[in-house]
């Protein structure tokens, strides 16, 4: 690798890393996994470094892979805690206070939302993106990102108030 590459892949890594942690942490709720992911994520797409056209589009690039690696790592989470929860020796299901008034209840409502509902909300509210962005990232329309969002706060609210 020459090094005006490696430069560029050092400038690239300290620029986008935080972030990529901090939505994978978001989209998971597990701080390690949340670093492994975003490391991952940067490794696939360093590696096709070169067919990027256009490097401002490196952080769109990033955040797509970030949220398929976090759909999967929760899609596999789920087959094995349902895995666990059918045998005898398995851990309970994990129950959800209804009563919803701190933070940190909120937060697990939150986790407890469809991957891509959730994935909506999280690049809505808490990445401040527009629904076209949204869109961009989880590669879908607007009507869709729409819908993803109504749903996952209709969710939430009925969470709120002890209705699910």
């Amino acid at each position: 690798m020459s090094e005006p590459t490696v430069g560029k892949l050092e400038r690239l890594y300290l620029d986008h890393i935080e972030g990529a942690v901090r939505l994978a942490y978001l989209l998971t709720g597990d701080e390690q996994q949340a670093r492994d992911i975003a490391q991952d994520a940067f490794v696939k797409i360093a590696g096709r470094l070169h067919g990027i056209r256009d490097p401002d589009a490196f952080a769109g690039y990033l955040r797509t892979t970030v949220i398929n690696l976090s759909r999967g790592y929760l899609r596999r989470l789920r087959t094995q805690r349902e895995f666990l929860s059918r045998q005898p020796w398995g851990l309970p299901p994990p129950t959800m206070n209804p009563d919803i008034e701190s933070r940190e209840e909120m937060w697990t409502a939150l986790q407890e939302l469809p991957a891509r509902q959730k994935a909506a909300l999280v690049l809505r509210y808490y990445q401040d993106m527009s629904e076209s962005q949204i869109a961009d990232a989880l590669g879908s329309s607007e009507s869709a990102v729409k819908s993803l969002l109504a749903r996952g706060l209709q969710q939430l609210r009925a969470q709120m108030r002890g209705e699910t």
